[in-house]
């Protein structure tokens, strides 16, 4: 009777392992999308389109409008990179170069306020970078043939 219990016992905590880690997933993936939207939609599109806030921010931080675009595309990159499975760990660490940039420009050139949201989402890349690396290909791999 031991026997059946421990093993009954195992099972449930391997089911419950493999639900959670299943809900992980789901909601990890989830987050992944909404950010690779908002990189896409709400912060590289106005970048590439020249949108008069984009343009103005840009000569504020005094690196000419050759960052802007530069920035866009960095962003584009990452995004699109976040939902290929074997790139978004890789993704998501060249996104936290730029949300460490994005965070130190917000204090020392804008408005510092405004530096808590690259900061989360710096945090939330963080954790997409960890959680995703046991997915991700090799950097050798990305230019072998």
């Amino acid at each position: 009777m031991l026997a059946t219990d421990t093993t009954a016992t195992t099972r449930t905590i391997a089911a419950s392992r493999t639900t959670g880690g299943r809900a992980l997933s789901i909601t990890l993936w989830t987050i992944q999308i909404l950010l690779a939207a908002f990189l896409l939609i709400a912060s590289a599109a106005p970048k590439f389109a020249g949108q008069r806030d984009a343009v103005e921010t840009f000569a504020k931080i005094g690196w000419g409008q050759w960052f802007r675009y530069v920035t866009g595309v960095v962003e584009a990159a990452g995004a699109i990179g976040l939902l290929i499975p074997r790139l978004a760990a890789w993704a998501a660490l060249g996104l936290i170069g730029l949300m460490i940039g994005a965070v130190i420009t917000q204090v020392l050139v804008l408005v510092p306020a405004f530096a808590a949201l690259p900061a989360v989402f710096g945090v939330l890349f963080a954790v997409i970078a960890r959680v995703r690396m046991a997915q991700a290909v090799s950097p050798a791999a990305l230019f072998r043939r």
